[in-house]
């Protein structure tokens, strides 16, 4: 303890903000700001015998109520002096140049003494800063505050009393009563502490050797007090008043002590019912074992809970699977439920509650370079991914809208949902939705059920174990409906962002965040989604391809993939452009490719089959042993995809094909296409062929697969004046059929058919309208127009040119309606060979989505009435033109 010290007239200030200093008290400080570094510096460190400084409370003057001036803390620009205040002043005021920067000054401190100085340099800054280890000495009055520099100094008087006044005070009988009470108190603290911290022998030391008002401010500066309590200690100057405050904060202190000791008994008392528990486990487990019947199954609940822990559940989860776990734990493993109460703890182990995959920064152009490579044209589709993507780079975490694409079979809807998965750096998981009728493969079943078992949704994210894949929802619009409810209507909460934030799956039974998941779906037809899913999502429509698409896509993607999946290479199998051509014209009529690929890879079967027949088997040599292992590293190490794939042997195709010789590569010519395709299935005179007769028009078609051409034929024979209509028809295109007719009776003597007004067109005769392909449904209005021509063509035995094809829904005046599909239907027509399209007038604003390829080498006719279509349906326009009235 610090001997009695005589103090200078003038100290250097160092302020302490909302914190007292008391005598006897040993504190840690950093010193920072450029006036502490300084004082410290000067007073201290530049001295080779430490000096005293003064330590003087400060508090910002917002924290009190203005009972007297205030001061300024001015550590950057400050008046030179400051006068005393007036005698019972408790603060002192300087001004800045900082007005808002206002403190209170206290009037009293304490002169401390550095046990122990370092000083350090802050990296990269080069700031000085110092650590500074303060004993508290004795208590001084401030009689002026000044500066010196940067820092304050203050003209103080000490407040210790003398040792004869001292010994004057501890002969006060008051004085004795006063420090034996606080012996007493302190005793029972230190009692009290002994039981807890086995530090009550040094403590017990301090009471004899120290004197009693210096232990006052000992014990106080030990508790955690307020500042306003550590102020009145502060300025307690008197030694009786020190000691009456000291005792009642010991006592406050050990009062809050036995509070304590009593919680922690109950604590205590319910840790031990818990070891009570794990005593009898343990007896248990005992017994198991000289019965020979543990299966260690303690352990593994231990590593299940150990799981269950690090899962990162929310915590109403945590407290639904413990209680849980609680119930498994008291269960014997022959129990009915053990088994389905461990697989459910398990499931909620293992789900991504927390865990992301962290996503590349996202770079555009790489992603616009991984489109373009990955798929050919799909311009439209490929900037609105663009979009997507760059919309996400500057708001991850926006909620971007669900995109679904809808085209025909074999366009690439399902390779675009993984690219967007690749682009993000986020893992891909696929959920097939096509035949799913029961709503519990999407919201799981519940567990009261033999066999139950979790959501398609919440078991792909098991698998993919993060909480943050690209999940493609395939065939959404392929999902059925009956009395096990309605899957579409359960995906409403799923695409909803407002609502998948607490996705219900009833085989977990806790709310599953699902808002961090980028949905993608994909459907053939718009159609059979009902209407309030189709809201969730924004459609992007995928056509078909041209031809000339079909060739890019053939001999950039298909050629390389079919003859690496065959073990070929460009040395044993070369396939020419025009051939590809062949291909495509002769063997291929669709709007996607996978025809076309399934025709290249007949051809790579057939080479394969020539090249293994003229192999000459070099031997295996250590390179060839060593084929198996960077084939299977790589395989492994992009082992993150959830659906299986074909592992192609691309890796080392280069090195397999180097061990086989021919003499010269196959070249693929016409007479090997119909060598191993076979004749040609399609050609370009099937329009001609089919129209060669009076009866017979062609018209265009939307169907799931893309648009197609479909021949319309109708036939007179004698009868009552009925029709018959074939080809598995719907109602909608029955009624097509009743009003081409209707309108053609009307319209008879306008067009030359019937050579005066009244007489029936049908009379004596019925007529037969068939559309060919019976076994294939056909429905919808837009074969209106072509029915009327068939007809006209029929009655006037006049011929309907064959390059010419058309699509439209008629009114019973005449009027022709638009229709959709037309990009399909259009690219269907150029597939076939087709050179002139009939279209609705306000169908006109569709043609900007066909490529321009297509619309340079077809001839777009215009029709607004029923008569535009007749007369560009025919050679030469209406032959019987001048019987028209119009």
């Amino acid at each position: 303890m610090a001997e009695s010290v005589e103090l200078p007239s003038r100290l250097a200030i160092l302020p302490f903000r909302n914190k007292v200093l008391l005598p006897g008290a040993i504190i840690r400080i950093r010193c920072t700001s450029p006036s502490s570094v300084k004082l410290v510096e000067q007073e201290l460190w530049q001295r080779e015998e430490k000096g005293l400084i003064g330590i003087l409370p400060v508090r910002d003057a917002a924290e009190i109520k203005p009972l007297g001036p205030v001061v300024s803390q001015g550590t950057d620009s400050v008046d030179q002096s400051a006068k005393v205040l007036g005698g019972s002043s408790d603060s002192h005021k300087l001004e800045t140049k900082k007005p808002n920067d206002v403190v209170h000054w206290h009037s009293r401190g304490v002169a401390a003494r550095a046990l122990h100085l370092s000083r350090g340099v802050e990296k990269p800054s080069g700031r000085v800063t110092y650590i500074v280890v303060l004993e508290g000495l004795c208590r001084f009055s401030v009689q002026e505050l000044s500066t010196r520099g940067t820092y304050h100094t203050a003209r103080i008087s000490s407040l210790e009393m003398t040792k004869t006044e001292m010994e004057q005070v501890e002969q006060d009988p008051d004085f004795i009563m006063l420090s034996r009470q606080f012996k007493a108190t302190a005793m029972e603290l230190i009692s009290a502490l002994e039981l807890k911290q086995k530090t009550g022998g040094r403590t017990k030391v301090l009471l004899d050797t120290v004197p009693v008002h210096k232990l006052a401010d000992i014990f106080v500066a030990s508790f955690e007090i307020s500042f306003e309590e550590q102020l009145s200690m502060l300025d307690s100057v008197d030694p009786k008043v020190r000691l009456s405050k000291a005792t009642e904060l010991v006592d406050r202190h050990l009062q809050s002590i036995r509070v304590a000791e009593k919680i922690s008994q109950k604590v205590e008392g319910q840790l031990s019912k818990s070891q009570k528990e794990f005593l009898l486990r343990q007896q248990m487990r005992a017994i198991k074992e000289e019965l020979g019947d543990n299966d260690d199954d303690e352990d593994d609940l231990v590593a299940l809970e150990r799981k269950m822990q690090g899962a990162g559940m929310p915590q109403n989860i945590w407290k639904h699977a413990h209680r849980e776990l609680r119930r498994l734990k008291k269960m014997q493993p022959q129990q009915p439920g053990y088994t389905s109460s461990r697989v459910y703890l398990e499931l909620l182990a293992d789900l991504p509650w927390q865990r992301a995959s962290e996503e590349l920064e996202l770079d555009l152009r790489a992603a616009q370079k991984r489109l373009d490579s990955d798929h050919y044209g799909l311009a439209k589709v490929k900037q609105r991914i663009i979009e997507y993507l760059a919309v996400r780079k500057l708001k991850p975490d926006a909620r971007g809208p669900v995109l679904c694409f809808v085209g025909p079979p074999g366009v690439g809807k399902t390779s675009l949902a993984s690219s967007i998965a690749a682009a993000l750096g986020r893992k891909f998981v696929r959920i097939s939705l096509g035949g799913v009728k029961d709503e519990a493969d999407i919201r799981g079943h519940r567990r009261t059920y033999v066999g139950s078992m979790p959501g398609r949704l919440i078991d792909g994210l098991k698998r993919v174990a993060v909480c943050n894949p690209v999940m493609l929802l395939d065939e959404v619009d392929k999902t059925g409906s009956d009395v096990r409810g309605d899957p579409a209507s359960a995906l409403l909460e799923v695409l909803d962002p407002e609502q998948n934030k607490t996705f219900n799956d009833h085989y977990l039974n806790v709310p599953f965040d699902l808002s961090k998941v980028i949905f993608v779906a994909t459907a053939n037809r718009m159609q059979p989604i009902p209407p309030p899913l189709l809201d969730r999502m924004e459609v992007i429509e995928l056509p078909g391809y041209t031809p000339e698409e079909k060739l890019q896509i053939a001999m950039h993607h298909l050629i390389p993939r079919v003859l690496d999946q065959h073990g070929l290479s460009s040395e044993f199998l070369q396939v020419p452009e025009e051939m590809v051509k062949l291909v495509i014209q002769r063997y291929t009529r669709e709007a996607g490719v996978r025809n076309l690929e399934r025709n290249l890879a007949a051809l790579a079967r057939a080479a394969a089959v020539k090249v293994a027949e003229q192999e000459q088997v070099v031997p295996l040599n250590k390179g060839m042993r060593g084929l198996a292992t960077p084939l299977m590293e790589n395989r492994l190490a992009d082992s993150t995809e959830v659906e299986m794939e074909v592992i192609p042997m691309g890796v080392n195709s280069r090195e397999i094909s180097n061990t086989f010789k021919i003499a010269s590569p196959l070249i693929v010519d016409e007479a090997m296409l119909e060598k191993v395709l076979g004749p040609p299935r399609f050609d370009d005179r099937e329009a001609a062929d089919r129209v060669s007769t009076p009866g017979v028009s062609v018209g265009l078609v939307w169907t799931s697969f893309g648009g197609e051409v479909q021949f319309v034929e109708a036939t007179a024979m004698a009868g009552k004046g009925e029709l018959h209509l074939t080809g598995q028809l719907g109602d909608v295109i029955k009624e097509s059929a009743q009003i081409a007719l209707t309108w053609v009776r009307a319209r008879a003597t306008d067009f030359g058919l019937a050579t005066a007004d009244g007489i029936n067109l049908l009379e004596g005769r019925d007529v037969h309208v068939h559309f060919p392909a019976g076994a294939v449904p056909k429905d919808g209005p837009s074969a209106g127009v072509t029915l009327v021509t068939a007809l006209v063509s029929l009655f006037s035995k006049k011929r309907v040119r064959s390059d010419t094809a058309m699509t439209g829904e008629m009114t019973l005046r005449g009027l022709v309606l638009p229709v959709g599909g037309v990009k399909d239907k259009v690219l269907a027509a150029h597939r076939h060979g087709i050179k002139r399209v009939i279209l609705p007038e306000r169908n006109l604003k569709d043609l900007v989505e066909v490529p321009s390829s297509v619309l340079a080498n077809m001839e777009i006719l215009i029709a607004k009435r029923m008569e535009d279509v007749l007369e560009n349906a025919f050679e030469g326009g209406c032959p019987w033109r001048q019987h028209s009235k119009l």
